[in-house]
């Protein structure tokens, strides 16, 4: 009396397979170039640019690991190794004695533009590049697609 197994057609697995393989092969190379050129995974790279684009370059922990999409834990981990290089501080809310803000230091904030174009342009060379317009326009359409129906904003 189990639900039927609505198993994945010769299409769709073959979509599947292509969509798992070009996202890791993707974010491979960009961790990898970051790694090397910034001396930073791509998950400290995306905090960084979240905290440069927040008014005075500051986040509560908790808005910043929904915008990063990262748990509490592993952001907390990440901002301890971001603290530790000076890129970043933790201070206390003022308003809430559990909660903490993440700011962005100057030195953060050179580091983040000296990897900027570096890693702009592998992004670049690793997806644009290989896209015609159209399929840039679907590529976006799709990954917004998905995200909304990933994510508590969209419809579930």
């Amino acid at each position: 009396m189990g639900v039927m197994t609505r198993w994945l057609d010769p299409d769709e697995q073959r979509t599947w397979r292509a969509f798992l393989t070009a996202s890791r092969a993707l974010m491979d190379a960009l961790d990898r170039e970051l790694q090397r050129d910034a001396g930073m995974p791509h998950a400290y790279y995306e905090i960084l640019v979240r905290l440069s684009e927040a008014p005075d370059r500051r986040l509560r922990m908790s808005e910043l690991a929904e915008l990063t999409g990262s748990s509490r834990s592993r952001l907390s981990h990440a901002a301890a190794r971001l603290e530790a290089s000076g890129w970043i501080r933790r201070e206390d809310c003022p308003t809430d004695r559990r909660g903490q803000i993440a700011v962005l230091t100057d030195t953060g904030f050179a580091t983040l533009a000296a990897a900027a174009p570096g890693h702009v342009e592998g992004v670049r060379r690793h997806l644009f590049d290989a896209l015609s317009p159209a399929q840039v326009d679907q590529l976006r359409r799709i990954s917004e697609t998905l995200a909304d129906h990933l994510t508590d904003s969209g419809p579930n």
